[in-house]
Parts: structure tokens; C-alpha cells; sequence
């Protein structure tokens, strides 16, 4: 069994979960977070985490963090110098006598020329490659978790989801079975996965009108699916950085031309449990998409 296993980006979406697989996997996890305050809610997962405040702006930090650690999930924000941030991550565990990193890539970064998200992801994981550490990429396609945490206001208030989609498909996934498949690397034997590249996909690719369905036949309301147009969308956007609207309005072409619609099988090959459907996703979290009562 590993020593200790540092997580960062703790209180992300991924983060926050594997933070629960790992705890209940018995091994020590330390819960690399950017506030404390923030990453509280950690200790209610697990009361033994290890709570380690990471200011990328602040190498010491770093090296606070990574002390006495033996692996390392590797997740970083979604800013715009994410692919600095890593590598300092990464030079810091190597200096650090990390043992193996389990970096949390995404989807399709190993595609040319690819989209921006994408480069930014495949920068990130030729320097984990030509930087000597052992390690696993994992390339996980678009979260459900992202209806329940961008889209429920609307399917709330007006039963509608707005997305510029068309009718394209994608493999969504839920963050518990990248989860899963992170923390079963990473208390198994680093060499049964070294050097390995997985896309992480959830059992089948859903168009929104497919996924409000599934949301309506959960909540026993029905859900209809908007079709924004691109302007429109960008429009929507018009608060966040403009390096992010473009990132986003270009995965979101992408996945309207079905670019995405890919699955694997990698979930259950990892860990020995098929992914969930959404139709499952939609059931468990169904009180985030009904009005509050």
C-alpha cells in the first residue's frame, strides 16, 4: 500500500470524489486545496484527510504539499495558465521523490491539430512524459455532473435546458467512475498501467434531447431541450474571460459535429464495474432538478 497520496484540486468536482474512493479505501490521503476554509468540507467525507493549502504563486507551498507523498493525482484548474501550473506541479513531485502521477487529462487530447482545451491537455502530458516520474493519463469525456451544476436553475424554473448542441452526441460520464478508475490506479501496482493513456467515457453517447428526457423521466417532469445558436451562446458567456468562451464555444462545435460521441470500455477494464448510464446519474441526483418545495 502507498504512504500517502496527494490530491490536488481536492475540491473539484473529480477531486472531491476521489477523495471519498480513496478514503474508503483505508489509505492516507492528503487533500491539496487552495483554501482551507473551502476544503473543510473535505473532512466530512473522510475525517482523517489531510488538509495542505497549494498557492501555485508560492513554490514553498508546493513543496509542503508534496513532502512525504508517494503518488500524486494531478489535477489542475481550468485557468488560463493551467498548462504552467502543471508543470511546476510536476517538477515539484519529481524533486519531491514522487513515486507515480495519475494525471487527469481530458478527451481527444491526443488529436490534431485538436482545440485549444486540448493542446492545453496534451502540453501538459508531454512534460509528465519526458519528465522521468512513472506515470497514468486518464482522458475523461464531458462530466454529467456539469447539467447538475450549470443547467439545473433552468431545468428548474423552466424545465428547459439551453445548449448549443444541435443534435450531436456525447459520452458523457459521471465524475464518480473517473473516480473510481483514478483511485483504483493509484493503490494498485503503478507498472500493471505505466506509461498508459485511457479515454474515460461514460456506456453510450446522448444528444441534449436524449439527456432532458432521461432528466424529465427521473424527476417526473418534463424537461424540454433549446438548441441555442452560437451567437446567442457566446452572448450567455459574455461575463467570463474571452480565452474561455472561445475554449468552450470550440468544444461545444466539436461536440455538435459528433466529434465525441466515442465510448470505451476502459471504466470496467480499470475497475471492474461497468461506468453508470445517465439515466442512473439523472435518478440519484433528481432533487438538484426539481423546485425547491
Amino acid at each position: 500500500m502507498p504512504n500517502t497520496i496527494l490530491v490536488t484540486g481536492a475540491t473539484g468536482n473529480v477531486g472531491a470524489e476521489l477523495i471519498k474512493a480513496l478514503a474508503n479505501r483505508g489509505l492516507t490521503v492528503r487533500a491539496g486545496v487552495h483554501s482551507l476554509i473551502k476544503g473543510d468540507r473535505l473532512k466530512h467525507l473522510n475525517p482523517e484527510v489531510q488538509l495542505v493549502e497549494i498557492d501555485y504563486s508560492k513554490p514553498e507551498t508546493l513543496h509542503v504539499a508534496l513532502t512525504g507523498v508517494e503518488r500524486l493525482c494531478l489535477i489542475t484548474p481550468f485557468t488560463e495558465d493551467q498548462v504552467e501550473l502543471a508543470k511546476r506541479t510536476i517538477d515539484a513531485a519529481k524533486q519531491a521523490g514522487v513515486q507515480y502521477v495519475v494525471r487527469l487529462s481530458a478527451a481527444g487530447a491526443d488529436a490534431e491539430p485538436g482545440i485549444q482545451l486540448g493542446r492545453w491537455h496534451r502540453e501538459i502530458e508531454r512534460y509528465l512524459e519526458q519528465s522521468g516520474l512513472v506515470y497514468t493519463i486518464l482522458r475523461p469525456g464531458s462530466f454529467m455532473q456539469n447539467f447538475s451544476n450549470y443547467n439545473a436553475d433552468s431545468i428548474c424554473q423552466e424545465g428547459k435546458i439551453y445548449m448549443p448542441l444541435g443534435e450531436g452526441k456525447v459520452s458523457y460520464i459521471d465524475v464518480r467512475d473517473i473516480a473510481a478508475t483514478a483511485a483504483h490506479l493509484l493503490s494498485t501496482d503503478p507498472a500493471l498501467h505505466q506509461g498508459q493513456a485511457y479515454e474515460l467515457t461514460g456506456p453510450q453517447a446522448l444528444s441534449t434531447a436524449e439527456v432532458a428526457a432521461a432528466i424529465g423521466e427521473a424527476t417526473g417532469r418534463p424537461v424540454q431541450y433549446v438548441d441555442v445558436p452560437e451567437e446567442a451562446a457566446r452572448q450567455s458567456m459574455a461575463q467570463a474571460p474571452a480565452w474561455m468562451r472561445d475554449a468552450m464555444l470550440e468544444l461545444y462545435g466539436l461536440s455538435k459535429a459528433g466529434y465525441t460521441a466515442g465510448t470505451t470500455n476502459a471504466v470496467e477494464e480499470i475497475t471492474g464495474c461497468p461506468p453508470r448510464t445517465f439515466a442512473q446519474f439523472a435518478h440519484d441526483n433528481s432533487a438538484r432538478f426539481k423546485p425547491a418545495s
